[in-house]
């Protein structure tokens, strides 16, 4: 399953915010405390979804934008469960 995420480094928690945008625009937002250096962002991102969709982190990959706030992210399982999941964050407040 792949989809859209922006990411917000040092963003003084690690949490999900929500989706943004509708349709086809439709973008998860997540904010972590690592900074964007040495790959720690995207090490705290990959940490966090696998922790919060409760699947190994080694099931996260990060496939665009590995330098950039809008990443690609592809996840690997239970397609039906993880959209469950996915779908029950909402919208961004």
């Amino acid at each position: 399953m792949r989809f859209c995420l922006r990411l917000t480094p040092k963003g003084g928690r690690d949490a999900i915010d929500g989706w943004s945008g509708g349709g086809g625009d439709a973008c998860l937002r997540a904010r972590v405390r690592a900074a964007p250096e040495d790959g720690k962002a995207n090490a705290a991102l990959i940490a966090l979804l696998a922790r919060e969709l409760g699947i190994a982190k080694s099931a996260v990959a990060i496939v665009g934008g590995k330098k950039a706030r809008l990443k690609t992210i592809l996840l690997a399982g239970d397609t039906t469960a993880l959209a469950a999941r996915l779908n029950g964050w909402g919208e961004a407040k």
